[in-house]
């Protein structure tokens, strides 16, 4: 009997954790605002626009990839090193 209690605690205190991750809206905390726009910028971005990273953070590919092997072309800067 008591590991059913065991196991039901568990499961009780698994299912209260789970509804912790709540998503919602980030807004400052009561009373206060955001802080002040970086570098000078002339508006005030919002919480969204903060996170949201910039390009040059996350740039796309342009490259494409190869699908198979291929041989390299000659590199005419990959000299031997000096005496």
């Amino acid at each position: 009997m008591s590991q059913l209690r065991t196991v039901l605690l568990f499961v009780a205190l698994g299912s209260v954790l789970a509804g912790c991750g709540a998503r919602r809206e980030l807004l400052p905390a009561q009373g206060r605002s955001l802080p002040a726009a970086p570098y000078g910028r002339g508006d005030q971005p919002n919480a969204d626009a903060l996170l949201t990273p910039p390009v040059q953070a996350k740039p796309e590919r342009s490259v494409e990839l190869r699908s198979r092997s291929q041989d390299r072309d000659d590199d005419p800067f990959d000299l031997p090193p000096e005496d």
